[in-house]
């Protein structure tokens, strides 16, 4: 990060907030669920609160920390999960907000053990490529840190397995445009999946993708499905796992209602 560049602490509180109550308005957490951090400066932090819902927090609910996670100030303590933040910050000096939440449908798909990364709609493959899943790590531990690192360096959105969707921006606003862009991802290749196969598109197709993205300054990887030729993500992962189509599906399904229930 280039020495000396300070974010407002007063504006990064706004946006926190406002992006809380997004979240928590949406569903994308249900009680005292999900993270948000603003990276201020090369040695301080502003976070969320641990168990506090992020749809009823104040200015004076938000906690300063140092990048070793350490409380400088604030009334309470920072997100238990504030060393998953820092990893990330460290290891990209681009990133300056971090989101992570528990959207439905992108948790489901990190449940079941299923990246979204088919060539499947334009919109995402420009604006975010693909999205991969990390090894499970147990909440709140230095697992978690740790099982982030491949994916943060190459990847703005992932899904951590078993537990919900991360994304990082230049901003929090921007980091939280991708959560909502890998839900609706994950939502509608869900319903595509009951409606029939998915019809990715072609090598063509992807490539003239690609030179709008580079036209646009829009960093990352290309799409996963050039990497691995997973253009249909679910029936990939079906193939490779040994879980048949029909058993993925109904775990989808019991998934999602299971995260919709608790809404």
């Amino acid at each position: 990060m280039s020495p000396g560049r300070i974010i407002d602490p007063d504006e990064a509180a706004e946006a926190i907030l406002h992006v809380g109550r997004r979240m928590y308005d949406r569903g994308y957490v249900a009680a005292n669920d999900g993270n948000i951090s603003v990276r201020l400066s090369d040695d301080r932090l502003l976070a969320t609160p641990s168990g506090m819902s992020k749809g009823f927090m104040t200015r004076a609910d938000l906690v300063v920390t140092d990048m070793a996670g350490e409380k400088i100030s604030g009334k309470r303590n920072p997100t238990s999960e504030v060393k998953m933040h820092i990893r990330a910050y460290e290891l990209r000096e681009d990133i300056r907000a971090v989101v992570h939440a528990h959207p439905p449908y992108a948790t489901a798909f990190s449940v079941v053990a299923v990246p979204l990364a088919g060539c499947i709609l334009p919109e995402v493959i420009v604006s975010i490529g693909s999205v991969p899943l990390t090894q499970y790590a147990t909440p709140s531990t230095e697992e978690v840190p740790r099982s982030i690192e491949d994916v943060v360096r190459r990847y703005d959105a992932f899904l951590l397995r078993n537990h919900g969707a991360m994304t990082v921006g230049k901003d929090v606003l921007g980091a939280y445009h991708k959560l909502e862009t890998v839900e609706h991802f994950a939502k509608i290749t869900f319903i595509a999946r009951h409606l029939g196969r998915i019809n990715p598109l072609g090598d063509d197709e992807v490539q003239k993708l690609m030179e709008v993205r580079e036209k646009l300054g829009i960093r990352g990887p290309d799409p996963a499905c050039q990497e691995c030729g997973a253009c249909d993500p679910i029936a990939g992962a079906a193939g490779a796992g040994g879980v048949d189509d029909a058993s993925l599906q109904k775990l989808i399904v019991e998934e999602v209602l299971k995260a919709l229930k608790g809404r």
